[in-house]
């Protein structure tokens, strides 16, 4: 359909035009819970998700939300995925996100190389976070996920006391428990505003539509003072 067709060219040109110019929000990729999985959007697959982070405890003496994330992520090729993310308010709403990928194969894990986070405006929201990850299933026991991340920018990852702390071990179990519900564990380690523990699992309304709910447990009290409660309603659009 044509309207279809115009909204994935806008979103391929702004991811590619991104990517040529590579040299606290999150804005996602296709994600665990709190961690970028190996997986990739399907070619042609236009992915709507609507990601909210926010305290549930202790609010009277350290309230804490992340901003909204209202994200679109289409599948460009097999093994590549492109994707923006506004969040709001802010007078710099826009990320960019990308992913590079291969599926398990036989005794072969999977592989992803990515990036998300790329934002708009020098200094401030332009944490360009890159990543690798390999992942391999066990048909038992679930999925497990390995890898590292870096941010670019290290004036945006910094521990309580003000030292550079931007990079990481990623790791994540998740599973398929019933034709309706998926659950992990990940893990991002580090003392930066990412850094962190989450727990959660999916309820798979269709083919096109689930909502994840899930625990976040940040590793730094000092830099992110609460944890939070996240739901993320997530719908393939086409």
């Amino acid at each position: 359909m044509p309207g279809r067709n115009l909204l994935a060219g806008i979103i391929i040109c702004l991811g590619l035009s991104l990517l040529g110019s590579i040299p606290v929000a999150i804005a996602t990729p296709s994600t665990q819970i709190w961690n970028p999985s190996s997986d990739i959007q399907k070619s042609g697959t236009l992915h709507f998700g609507i990601d909210n982070y926010f305290s549930v405890v202790q609010n009277a003496q350290k309230p804490f939300q992340l901003y909204p994330d209202l994200g679109l992520t289409y599948g460009v090729l097999n093994y590549l995925e492109v994707g923006i993310d506004m969040i709001q308010p802010s007078a710099d709403p826009f990320y960019f996100n990308f992913k590079l990928g291969l599926p398990e194969s036989d005794i072969l894990p999977a592989f992803a190389l990515g990036g998300f986070n790329f934002g708009t405006k020098s200094g401030v929201t332009d944490y360009n976070i890159l990543y690798g990850l390999a992942a391999k299933t066990f048909s038992a026991l679930g999925r497990f996920s390995v890898g590292y991340y870096r941010g670019m920018n290290g004036d945006l990852f910094m521990d309580g006391s003000g030292k550079e702390a931007r990079d990481g071990l990623l790791a994540t179990w998740d599973k398929t428990l019933t034709n309706k519900i998926w659950a992990s564990v990940d893990y991002a380690s580090g003392k930066s505003w990412y850094g962190s523990l989450s727990v959660g699992f999916s309820y798979i309304f269709s083919e096109q539509v689930s909502v994840i709910f899930g625990y976040v447990i940040f590793n730094n009290h000092d830099v992110v003072p609460n944890n939070t409660f996240t739901t993320q309603l997530d719908i393939n659009l086409f």
